[in-house]
């Protein structure tokens, strides 16, 4: 039997933090914060496993997929309607074990300190909780906006995760609470509700909850990821040519010309200009996202996929500072089409044209695309995180 399982809960909608992306997989430091929560609980030498509680629409979804595939993780289950019902999934999933460790994914910061002083006390007591002191002088709302009374600061505590219980223990307290209709807002207090005694342990003010966009932009300043977190990334694409198409580079059609073979619209420049975004932002690359043979992306116009890639990098917090990108090809001229190149380009990136450089150069009738069989295009991307001077 195991001594301690994980159980990470990430089946909230993060419904304050808003964007299309779910809260559990912003990425801070190009980590997820399911990868960070679940790795502060996986790397502890006490616990053998990690079961991740994701919501049932994403079970099915690659990134649950996904966070099977972290060092760890035992199983992927899909959560309940309450936090309380999730952690009771999540403990079945579990299996045999003694102890459980309950972390919530929207903890990424949890030092090793914390989570070995919360498994050595629930070894010793059965049950522990982190908590931080209040420095705040904290007011009762008599329920009309006024204050009802000042609170004795010296005696509260703000809970953290994770949280340690003896397994049988966290299962039946849980049960009662369903059974009496209780919804307690963490296993503490479930505990609590069934007479345990659940020890206090010392948490640590850097194991931020992540609620709201702020909360993430304040983590990554913790790791660093300040004024100065600039990231470099870089990109290459080459088609052949294929009669019968279009050709089309940088958004902008070039009549006459031969096209270029692809299951888009083979935009060698906009699909260079992609890769080397995603990789600056540690975001993988196109094919991952835009899987050639998808029919959804049959012939489609890599202006729109453009788009959605920038969405991507809005949502992970990554600002496009600039973009240099050299056509390699014997024809055609795009010197008098570049600026409407640039202006497409940037324009599907939502950026300012002085933002995108663009240059051409011949192969001097060397190699392959010399002999004009077909249009390369090399990249380089200059990202930031949001708020970060440049």
């Amino acid at each position: 039997m195991r001594e301690f399982a994980g159980v990470v809960v990430a089946a909230g909608r993060g419904v304050r933090f808003g964007g299309s992306i779910p809260k559990q997989f912003a990425r801070i430091g190009g980590r997820t914060l399911i990868d960070r929560a679940v790795s502060s609980l996986a790397s502890r030498a006490a616990v053998s496993g990690v079961v991740v509680v994701l919501p049932p629409d994403l079970i099915a979804a690659p990134a649950a997929g996904e966070v099977l595939g972290l060092p760890g993780v035992l199983a992927v289950v899909a959560g309940g309607e309450t936090r309380p019902r999730s952690v009771r999934l999540g403990v079945a999933a579990a299996g045999p074990c003694r102890h459980v460790l309950v972390h919530d994914a929207a903890r990424p910061l949890v030092s090793e300190a914390v989570v070995d002083a919360v498994i050595e006390a629930t070894l010793h007591h059965g049950a522990a909780v982190p908590v931080v002191e209040v420095t705040d002088t904290v007011k009762e709302d008599d329920g009309s906006g006024f204050s009802a009374r000042t609170l004795d600061r010296s005696l509260l505590r703000l809970a953290q995760t994770p949280q340690g219980s003896r397994a049988d223990w966290l299962v039946e307290a849980l049960d009662r609470a369903s059974r009496e209709g209780v919804e307690p807002t963490d296993e503490a207090q479930a505990l609590e509700l069934a007479g345990r005694r659940v020890a206090l342990v010392a948490g640590d003010p850097g194991n931020v909850k992540i609620t709201e966009r702020a909360d993430l932009d304040a983590a990554r300043r913790r790791l660093g990821e300040g004024e100065n977190s600039l990231r470099v990334g870089t990109g290459f694409d080459v088609h052949r040519f294929a009669e019968g198409r279009a050709l089309v580079l940088g958004g902008v059609a070039f009549p006459g010309e031969r096209g270029l073979a692809g299951h888009s619209d083979a935009d060698v420049v906009l699909h260079a200009a992609m890769d080397a975004l995603l990789g600056a932002a540690s975001l993988g690359d196109i094919g991952a996202h835009f899987p050639p043979g998808d029919p959804r992306y049959a012939g489609a116009p890599s202006t729109g996929l453009a788009r959605e890639v920038a969405r991507m990098l809005r949502d992970d917090g990554v600002e496009v500072v600039n973009l240099d990108l050299t056509l390699l090809a014997e024809r055609p001229r795009i010197r008098d089409r570049a600026d409407a190149m640039r202006a497409a380009i940037a324009g599907s990136l939502g950026i300012e044209i002085g933002r995108v450089g663009l240059k051409a150069t011949t192969l001097e009738g060397l190699g392959a695309l010399g002999r004009g069989d077909g249009i390369a295009c090399q990249a380089v991307a200059l990202v930031c995180r949001t708020g970060a001077s440049v």
